[in-house]
C-alpha cells in the first residue's frame, strides 16, 4: 500500500541553470502505493525472527499476484489542487473494487506510521485490517538499540531481537513499557534521550496497527515489501539518476507511463492512444 519516496521538485525549466541561491536538491515527495493479491501465509515469530535478524529466507512464501503498481505527486488538475495521497487512494480504491467484485476477500492495508496515510485509510478502506509495516517499526528499534550499544553489535542485535519478538507475540505495551524503564534507569540525556523519545511516541502512537500476533495467525503480509520495491523501480531508478531535473508535469508523466507498463496495461495503452489520435486528427467515424 501506500509509501511516501521523493521524485524531483517541480524545479527550473530543463537546461536551466541554477541562479545565485538557488536550492540544488528542493524535492517533493510523492506517494507510492500498490495493490495485489496474496494467498494468507501462516508464520510464526520465530519464523519471521529468522528471516529479518538472522537473514534466513521462509520456503514456501507465496508470491504477490496481479500486482498494480501507482506513483502520484501533489500537482493541479484543470485548475485544482490534487494532493498526492487522496490521487493515491483513489487509484487503490477503483482497483480494489474491480478486484474483490463479486469476492468477500479480507483487504489489509499496509503502511508506514504517517498519520495522513492512517486517515486517509479511514476514509477510503475503514473496513480494511491496518497494520503498521514491520520494517519500518525494526528501523526504529535498530535506532533505539544504538542508543545502548556500539553499531554492528552482537549487544545491539539482541536488543532489537528481543523487542522485537515481544511485539510479534503481541507485547507491546510491554515493549514500550520496557523502553521507558531505560530511558529513566540509564539517566540518558541530550541527543539519546531525545531519539529514545521519539521512538516511543512512535510505537504508542501506533500501537493499535501492531497486533502482530494477530495478523500472522490469520496469514496476513506485515511486510510492505512490494510498496518498497516500487518505490525503487517505478520511481528512483527512472527519476533520481544524476544532473536530472524535472517540472511536476513532466515527472507525474514518466511516472504515469512506468505504471503503466509495470502494470502490463501498455498494449491496452498504445491502442487508446492510437485511438484517440485518429479521432482527434480525423473525427468520430475514422477507421
Amino acid at each position: 500500500m501506500p509509501e511516501g519516496h521523493r521524485p524531483p521538485k517541480d524545479g527550473p525549466k530543463p537546461h536551466h541553470r541554477r541562479t545565485k541561491g538557488e536550492k540544488a536538491n528542493k524535492k517533493q515527495m510523492a506517494c507510492v502505493g500498490a495493490v495485489y493479491s496474496i494467498k494468507p501465509f501462516i508464520r510464526t515469530a520465530d519464523a519471521i525472527l529468522d528471516e529479518v535478524i538472522r537473514h534466513e529466507k521462509i520456503k514456501d512464501r507465496p508470491e504477490p499476484a496481479h500486482k498494480h503498481v501507482w506513483a502520484e505527486m501533489s500537482r493541479d488538475v484543470d485548475g485544482e489542487p490534487l494532493g498526492a495521497k487522496d490521487a493515491i487512494f483513489c487509484a487503490l480504491f477503483q482497483d480494489l473494487n474491480l478486484r474483490n467484485a463479486g469476492h468477500d476477500r479480507p483487504v489489509v492495508c499496509l503502511m508506514d506510521g504517517e498519520r495522513a496515510l492512517w486517515e486517509a485509510q479511514r476514509v477510503y478502506f475503514p473496513e480494511a485490517v491496518g497494520i503498521l509495516d514491520l520494517f519500518h517499526v525494526m528501523e526504529r528499534l535498530w535506532t533505539a538499540a544504538y542508543c545502548f550499544h556500539a553499531e554492528g553489535s552482537e549487544e545491539a542485535e539482541k536488543f532489537v531481537a528481543d523487542r522485537l519478538r515481544g511485539l510479534l507475540e503481541g507485547r507491546v505495551g510491554h515493549v514500550i513499557g520496557g523502553l521507558r524503564q531505560r530511558l529513566t534507569k540509564h539517566q540518558l540525556s541530550g541527543s539519546r534521550r531525545k531519539t529514545l523519545n521519539s521512538v516511543i511516541t512512535y510505537l504508542e502512537n501506533n500501537r493499535e496497527h501492531m497486533r502482530y500476533d494477530e495478523y500472522l495467525k490469520a496469514g496476513y503480509p506485515i511486510g510492505s515489501g512490494v510498496a518498497e520495491g516500487a518505490c525503487r523501480h517505478l520511481v528512483k531508478d527512472r527519476m533520481e539518476q544524476t544532473g536530472m531535473r524535472w517540472t511536476v508535469s513532466g515527472a507525474q508523466a514518466m511516472l504515469h507511463l512506468r505504471a503503466t507498463y509495470l502494470n502490463d496495461q501498455w498494449d491496452e495503452f498504445i491502442e487508446d492512444r492510437i485511438e484517440r489520435e485518429q479521432t482527434r486528427l480525423y473525427g468520430k467515424n475514422a477507421a
